[in-house]
């Protein structure tokens, strides 16, 4: 109910500069109350992996780069990586609900201005994120820059819903083609959003059907590789 309040303030708060702060104070509370009934513990191996084709020994001496981590250890499964951060605005916050015992690095900062060199990362990562972000074009251009030539960039991220507080880009089901030429796609997948879970929406096997013509959001999944 609070948040479908908040949605229907969000021309308003955009209009007095508060729609960022709001944004940001929204996804904290999100996440204390995720952490305080620990859910999703546990899940995130997957998403790195069978979503995208991909398996434990590609991280192998890989640095790896999760852009909207939250507080939740999306990468504490990688030990067999050399470098293993993740980027998040709030990643200051999340030290309040445990992440200083985690054995990744956090990182706070936004995705429009990532503090790492030109090609620093072999596999970056954005699950469920991109749609957060408060400009879509800068943080694609800098996820084109921090990913090494021959390197991975991995997204999952809900299509065609309404702005709200949380999520104020809509992302539609061309979004690969921002990353083009710098990246070409290597497996694209489209599914109707039945579940936040992005391993439980794989399971289903229930794949977007284009041809209903019923207006609703769905999910994509890419996994692009840096070949410029």
């Amino acid at each position: 109910m609070l948040a479908r309040s908040l949605d229907r303030l969000l021309p308003t708060l955009k209009a007095i500069n508060a729609d960022v702060f709001a944004k940001r104070a929204f996804e904290f509370a999100f996440w204390m109350k995720l952490r305080a009934q620990q859910r999703m513990s546990g899940i995130y191996e997957p998403c790195f992996t069978q979503l995208v084709d991909l398996d434990l020994d590609d991280y192998c001496g890989k640095r790896v780069l999760d852009i909207g981590c939250g507080p939740l250890g999306t990468l504490e499964w990688a030990d067999m990586t050399i470098e293993r951060v993740g980027l998040d605005p709030l990643a200051n916050l999340y030290q309040k609900l445990g992440t200083d015992s985690h054995k990744m690095t956090y990182v706070t900062a936004h995705s429009e201005s990532i503090p790492y060199p030109d090609g620093h990362f072999d596999i970056v990562s954005c699950f469920n994120a991109l749609d957060h972000v408060d400009d879509l074009d800068q943080t694609v251009a800098e996820i084109k820059r921090v990913v090494a030539k021959g390197g991975i960039f991995l997204l999952g991220v809900d299509t065609n819903h309404a702005a709200t507080i949380a999520e104020p880009i809509t992302i539609d089901w061309n979004i690969g083609q921002k990353f083009h030429p710098e990246m070409s796609i290597e497996v694209e997948r489209h599914y109707e959003r039945s579940s936040n879970n992005y391993i439980d929406v794989m399971n289903s096997k229930a794949f977007f059907d284009h041809a209903d013509p019923r207006p609703r959001p769905g999910i994509i999944i890419l996994k692009l590789r840096k070949v410029l």
